[in-house]
């Protein structure tokens, strides 16, 4: 599904409204003169208002990308796009991409 690029500065929550950081940065490719992202780069993430356990299985502390872009890499490997899949850990629920730039389109 075609998306805007990710790029390292965008907005990206867990979604307990934890901010998330992208661990690696992409110099290759650069939108908006920010560096993208890998979908094989990690995220950090801190912030996170689950619980631990007991009363939750939280907070969220790491995330993944699942799916990136088919027709467009970077190195050899997928980028992320708003519309790409995620998976935080240990919680399992997905990344919220909020505010990205809007000029670079793939799929």
């Amino acid at each position: 599904m075609p998306g805007n690029l990710l790029y390292v500065g965008a907005t990206v929550m867990c979604s307990h409204g934890g901010q998330a950081n992208p661990t690696v940065p992409n110099p290759r490719v650069m939108v908006s003169g920010n560096a993208t992202v890998l979908q094989t780069a990690p995220y950090t993430v801190a912030g996170c208002a689950m619980p631990p356990p007991t009363a939750g299985n939280g907070p969220c502390v790491t995330a993944q990308w699942v799916t990136g872009t088919v027709r467009v890499l970077s190195l050899g490997q997928p980028l992320v796009l708003n519309t790409s899949q995620s998976v935080c850990a240990p919680t399992g629920t997905p990344l919220i991409p909020s505010v990205v730039q809007p000029r670079v389109v793939a799929s």
